[in-house]
């Protein structure tokens, strides 16, 4: 045993290394060595199979413990210690997964199958509400189709409790063996059970309602409850309300993508609420009150004298509820001052005096401007 060198050595790791620097250590050599990645090359090829040797007892707790007591003569098959080590007859289940990561399945067949319960796929379903439904929260209905747990067998797939048995071929454990002779030794080939499909057990008379699937297409209504404030594009998740899980595995989850439809007054930035109010020109000119809408019900403003065309309000609060904590957004008004397309001869004339009064050296016109203007807004045909 004077010729092996010490596998921490071989594996350039210090003696208290952890069982994660083992792996990764032993990963960089075996990628760095693999026959596939240096084809003929027999040096790489005795390296590949020192590494090899000396992670399958590194990375083994009770080997290690005497390897690191007895060193190599733990394995010394001629009156060592604790047994050959060696490459007799070693599971590659480990290591092929290491190699399936970057060599497509390596000595192990890649990874392995995976016979226990497994979780449901998620369902995604999109739901249009208005926009005060967004604004003020709303309870809906939604119907969607999906596979469900079959009542009648509760997803054993199986007619009744003792239809099920452990199968015989991999003893419940859903892997085949299978062993091969290499260059390198023999090694165990991992693979998903040929006769139960990686299940583990086998089913001896399936259910007559869902034909031995465990699960049943069908078409399910639930009520979904929309928070207040919530906006365009926001997900609702309800647990458990997705796909059947298999072999025992939990449901999937359901998310219900919010759509909300644009609203013919407001407009939503947020939880700020935008809307475009139109006033008269004497009401710009002049100043006045007028009524506004808000998503919480009317109100009035007062426009002041000398409002201007685009001129923004801000009312505190009477905006959309916070999704997410207490209090509102604010509604933000846009002034829009229409100006009338026909006059009426009175208006007109009046309309000149009111240009008039604003010409530069007609200072008793400007006094009467007020009294202009009312006058024309005041009269029509």
């Amino acid at each position: 045993m004077a010729d092996k060198r010490d596998y921490y050595e071989v594996l350039g790791i210090s003696k208290g290394a952890s069982a994660d620097e083992i792996k990764k250590a032993y990963r960089k050599m075996a990628k760095k060595y693999h026959p596939d990645v240096n084809p003929g090359d027999k040096e790489a090829e005795a390296k590949f199979k020192e590494a090899n040797e000396a992670y399958e007892v590194l990375s083994d707790p009770q080997k290690k413990q005497k390897y690191d007591t007895y060193g190599h003569q733990a394995f010394d098959p001629n009156g060592g210690f604790g047994g050959g080590a060696g490459f007799g007859d070693f599971d590659f289940g480990d290591i092929g997964d290491i190699f399936g990561s970057f060599f497509g399945g390596g000595f192990g067949g890649g990874r392995r199958p995976k016979n226990g319960p497994q979780r449901g796929q998620d369902i995604e379903k999109s739901l249009d509400i208005t926009f005060m439904e967004a604004a003020f929260g709303v309870e809906k209905q939604i119907t969607v189709h999906k596979y469900e747990k079959c009542d009648k067998c509760g997803g054993t797939g199986a007619k009744s409790k003792s239809d099920v048995e452990t199968c015989p071929v991999c003893g419940g454990t859903g892997q085949e063996k299978v062993v091969q002779k290499t260059v390198l030794g023999q090694f165990v080939n991992v693979k998903t059970c040929s006769h139960c499909g990686g299940k583990g057990s086998i089913i001896k008379s399936p259910c007559p309602t869902c034909q031995g699937r465990g699960v049943n297409r069908k078409s399910k209504t639930l009520k979904v409850t929309i928070p207040a404030g919530i906006d365009n594009g926001q997900q609702i998740s309800l647990s458990g309300e997705g796909e059947a899980g298999l072999n025992g595995g939990p449901s999937g989850n359901l998310y219900i993508r919010i759509n909300i439809m644009p609203d013919k007054i407001f407009k939503r930035i947020g939880s700020d609420v935008y809307v475009d109010v139109p006033i008269s020109y004497p009401e710009a000119a002049l100043g006045a009150k007028v009524v506004i809408p808000t998503i919480h019900g009317k109100i009035e403003l007062t426009i002041p004298e000398g409002t201007q065309n685009g001129d923004k309000f801000v009312l505190k609060g009477k905006g959309i509820p916070y999704l997410r904590g207490v209090g509102k957004g604010n509604q933000y008004v846009t002034i829009h001052v229409e100006i009338p397309k026909k006059l009426s001869s009175k208006q007109k004339e009046l309309l000149k005096q009111f240009q008039e009064a604003m010409e530069p050296g007609n200072h008793d016109k400007k006094k009467r401007f007020g009294d202009a203007i009312r006058e024309f807004f005041g009269q029509g045909e």
